[in-house]
């Protein structure tokens, strides 16, 4: 892997400052928009939702806390610049992608029993699950509403195009359960399910803007393209943040994909490689799915399982996949016809996507 810092990895001193601004602008331009869809909802969700971005704390003191890299909304932003529109077009479209984006989370923190995000319990812990699918249930709605409301013919090809994303995040998540109970998953099914999982919505982001300004379906696909490879990229990089992550920069338990017995990129690549650490490591994982004391595993055996995987080759090859993801997304871009400072920008999103830490 490059290094964890983006600083560490860029060309020119001030590049990785460059993609600050740029997540920053897409945070700034799109937080009160979606402030103002949140507050529509019904106490006590308006308040459980405020709480999962990070605006109040557990008591409902307003808080600073961290809201996630707003990878979506920037992409976003750019999408309609790459069209040759003003990224202020592109503002519902990001509005509707994060809130879809959270939706999602709320769900899988659930039902995977993720109790820490963002350095944070999670809303279910905090408020119970009933309030974690309501809510969910509700920033979902209002992604439609965001799109819809603004009345043009582009928005409701943007709405199109967020629906099938939402339903292939679905598809994705309900792939990501039933595998974790299976003791075999090849390399193809896994990317196929972080393609609906993570790419669909990835891609969305990057041409809901473009299509709200105007953009025809050829270079909304084109810019898909790009952002569903720089999503398989973006969740290999997640998938080997998930074994071996810093929790102090995760926010999540050490080793926590393997917790949740996750049929991840390294581990489906390890049980792939053949040979004994491989061997090794399907044995315990088939035994670990017939455990009745999987929960308290000590962290030694996770740390067993996490070396068996990447001496099987596990943690290589996910790294080297997300490289690979990174430049084909990179190709796509050579599609578009766009302003060259935008294409640079887009770059160096996909970038800072392979080269971070959390």
């Amino acid at each position: 892997m490059p290094s964890a810092n983006p600083a560490d990895d860029t060309a020119a001193g001030g590049e990785s400052l460059d993609i600050i601004a740029l997540l920053e602008r897409g945070r700034t331009m799109s937080t009160p928009v979606l402030r103002a869809a949140v507050n529509r909802l019904a106490p006590p969700m308006d308040t459980v939702a405020s709480y999962h971005f990070g605006w109040i704390d557990a008591q409902g003191r307003p808080a600073d806390g961290d809201g996630g890299k707003a990878v979506r909304p920037a992409l976003a932003l750019l999408s309609a610049e790459a069209a040759g529109a003003a990224p202020e077009v592109g503002i519902p479209g990001a509005v509707a992608v994060e809130l879809v984006h959270n939706f999602s989370l709320l769900h899988d923190d659930l039902m995977d029993g993720d109790e820490q995000r963002r350095h944070r319990d999670t809303v279910w812990k905090v408020h119970g699950p009933a309030q974690a699918i309501l809510v969910g249930d509700a920033l979902f709605a209002l992604a439609g509403e965001v799109l819809l409301e603004l009345g043009t013919v582009e928005a409701g090809r943007a709405t199109r195009r967020l629906t099938t994303a939402t339903r292939k995040l679905i598809d994705g998540q309900a792939q990501d359960i039933s595998y974790e109970h299976r003791e075999r998953v090849t390399v193809e099914e896994c990317l196929e399910m972080e393609g609906n999982k993570t790419g669909a919505l990835l891609a969305c982001a990057c041409s809901i803007g473009a299509v709200l300004g105007g953009a025809d379906d050829k270079m909304a696909d084109t810019l898909e393209a790009y952002g569903y490879h720089l999503g398989l990229a973006f969740q290999a990089v997640d998938d080997l943040l998930g074994i071996w992550g810093d929790p102090e920069a995760t926010g999540k338990q050490t080793w926590s994909d393997l917790r949740q017995r996750k049929k991840s990129l390294p581990v489906v690549a390890a049980l792939a490689a053949g040979g004994p650490a491989s061997q090794r490591l399907g044995e315990l994982l088939a035994a670990d799915a017939k455990s009745n004391d999987f929960d308290s595993f000590s962290e030694e055996e996770f740390a067993t399982r996490a070396a068996l995987i990447e001496e099987a080759g596990g943690r290589e090859w996910t790294s080297d996949e997300a490289r690979r993801q990174h430049a084909i997304a990179i190709e796509a871009l050579s599609g578009v016809d766009m302003p060259e400072q935008v294409r640079a920008q887009l770059v160096a999103l996909a970038d800072f996507v392979v080269v971070r830490k959390r």
